[in-house]
């Protein structure tokens, strides 16, 4: 009889197993059906437009991320020559690459059933939706963040075998390379080695120290690039936590916005099954086994610490979104029955329920609007229209009297100069006008037109005023300006994408915007 029952449960898990494979395959189907239409429907996001201008100039560091990204980009868009395709599909890999590490997590620590349920709970949000769509720093920092949840939790259990904590470390540095927030990663391993009495000895396990710094280890290079561009990316990341003076009532919009926000991105009622377990895991700590501790170590401590932060600034919404994925694994195990608490019957039907709508709405409504009058809506607009934009502009640049002498220069906001750069079929290397003096993207640590002294400028400027003319610190630099033209791409009966065109013969002088500047809070 026990033969019986072993050999039935392994089945069952098999089983299990099996449904996985099979949702991932036909959501893998579905998803790249769905990437063609998104990229024949729109243009790349400001971000994903501005990580591919870093991927064209390779180097350990970049002004407000660590170089992983840069690189992705520049990998991508060597192998499928600069396509918009290419980049969304990579992001789709990553995130399907996730839920494969998701899968494999939740299966090590609470068996296959409970596995296929943190996948669905996790496909079933806007935000996994969103992370397969854009290309951006957290589709990495995601996988990489759970494959170290994953393989930290095999090392803890083999504390003596040191391909696990190899592999950790190595992911560790890959995932610091990615984004800042990696970095947290060895000090929650402590915190988890103080919290769980099993586990303590783990401190005293030189193994977990050379993970720890061999992860660390990774990003020499990049702090000693930072070093050299006067600790840029470091003074960028201060300004994040400026606060600054709102009056109440924006003050109190401002907070409440965070966790709404946070609902919408992970389905409320998912959300709210996180919450509660937080409240379990937390209420009940002395019942909480190894695995318990190890979910709420890696998610509790920094998701107060944002509410705590909510309270004196705005939060991006993104910033929290490697702590959720313990407590999808969590929430699973709650509506599954297998944590040392009562369970609420009904929870899983109706997560599921509510996920499911939110993510049919969502894609759906996306093809309502591209395929609709609605698509020239001021929400929308921002990823549309670039492609016209960039043939106008190149159409210009192809006309100038010094072609082989002529350099793109773009006024305006960063993501605007990266469009160009990226719509553009040429692909000119494109320099930016920051009116501030004082550097606000990487295209003022890039050397900036003062290494074109003496050649011509293609000069775009954003702006809806046909008579108006570049700013005199612009022009004076040159030796004459001549209006060469106008683009106009309406978007919509009230939006539309509007420059001047302009030839500056000659650049006599530049004045450089070194990272050395001391700039001031954005």
């Amino acid at each position: 009889l026990p033969r019986m029952r072993s050999t039935h449960r392994r089945q069952l898990e098999s089983d299990w197993t099996r449904l996985f494979w099979v949702v991932f395959a036909a959501t893998f189907v579905l998803r790249v059906g769905y990437m063609m239409f998104f990229v024949s429907e729109t243009d790349l996001a400001g971000d994903e437009a501005y990580y591919w201008d870093w991927g064209r100039q390779l180097d350990w560091g970049y002004y407000s991320k660590p170089p992983l990204i840069g690189w992705l980009m520049g990998l991508v868009g060597r192998l499928t020559d600069n396509a918009e395709w290419g980049i969304r599909f990579t992001s789709l890999l990553l995130g399907m690459g996730t839920l494969v590490a998701i899968q494999k997590l939740s299966a090590a620590l609470f068996g296959p059933r409970v596995a296929f349920l943190s996948v669905l709970l996790v496909l079933l949000t806007p935000a996994n939706a969103a992370l397969n769509l854009f290309l951006t720093i957290d589709a990495p920092l995601l996988l990489m963040w759970t494959m170290a949840l994953l393989f930290f939790w095999k090392a803890t259990e083999e504390p003596t075998a040191w391909r696990h904590w190899l592999t950790l470390g190595l992911i560790i540095g890959i995932g610091s390379l990615s984004k800042q927030m990696m970095l947290a990663f060895p000090a929650l391993m402590l915190g988890f080695a103080f919290v769980s009495p099993a586990d303590r000895g783990l401190i005293k396990n030189p193994r977990l120290w050379f993970a720890a710094i061999l992860g660390i280890a990774f990003l020499t290079p990049v702090v000693l690039w930072n070093r050299a561009h006067g600790w840029i990316t470091v003074e960028h990341t201060k300004h994040h936590f400026d606060a600054g003076t709102v009056s109440w009532g924006k003050w109190l919009s401002r907070t409440l916005e965070f966790p709404g926000v946070q609902a919408l991105l992970y389905s409320p009622v998912t959300w709210l099954a996180m919450l509660i377990v937080v409240y379990l895991g937390i209420r009940y700590w002395p019942r909480m086994r190894r695995t318990e501790r190890f979910l709420l170590t890696f998610s509790v401590p920094a998701l107060v610490a944002f509410c705590f932060l909510a309270l004196r600034q705005r939060i991006n919404p993104n910033w929290p979104a490697v702590f959720y994925v313990p407590l999808f694994v969590m929430a699973a195990a709650w509506m599954q029955g297998q944590l040392p608490v009562a369970r609420w019957p009904g929870w899983q039907r109706w997560s599921v329920r509510t996920g499911f709508v939110f993510t049919v709405i969502l894609h759906v409504g996306l093809i309502v609007i591209f395929t609709t009058g609605l698509k020239g809506h001021k929400k929308v607009a921002d990823l549309r229209g670039w492609t016209e934009v960039g043939r106008v502009a190149d159409g210009y640049l192809q006309k100038v009297p010094r072609p082989e002498h002529t350099f793109v220069l773009a006024l305006g906001h960063r993501y605007s100069a990266a469009r160009m750069a990226f719509y553009m079929p040429s692909h000119p290397r494109t320099y930016r006008y920051e009116s501030s003096g004082f550097p606000q993207s990487q295209y003022e640590v890039w050397p900036g037109p003062e290494e074109r002294i003496g050649d011509d400028a293609l000069i775009l400027m954003p702006t809806e005023d046909q008579n108006v003319s570049p700013p005199p610190e612009v022009s004076d630099c040159f030796s004459a300006v001549k209006r060469l033209g106008w683009i106009e791409v309406p978007l919509g009966a009230t939006h539309k994408w509007s420059y001047a065109v302009f030839l500056g013969e000659k650049l006599k002088t530049w004045k450089a915007v070194r990272p050395t500047d001391e700039a001031p809070a954005p």
